[in-house]
């Protein structure tokens, strides 16, 4: 489980220039950028915040993102 104050912080880097980058917590596994819809994975309760990461994911469909995460190469 990743802290709520970390949660509150962290926002989608490619975004937090020009917009908000908020971000959606999600099944505890996934944090998805509401501005640009990029899907940070959560490998054992560290949020992956790597803008390649989150391209990886970004035309995947949220009801189909794996739960678990794989694990990062």
């Amino acid at each position: 489980m990743v802290n709520q104050e970390l949660l509150d912080m962290l926002r989608c880097p490619s975004c937090v220039q020009n917009s908000e980058g908020l971000l959606e917590y999600f099944q505890e596994c996934w944090l998805i950028c509401q501005d640009c819809g990029r899907k940070y994975p959560i490998v054992e309760d560290i949020p992956v915040m790597l803008i390649d990461e989150g391209d990886q994911w970004i035309e995947t469909d949220k009801a189909d993102l794996p739960i678990p995460p794989p694990p990062i190469k």
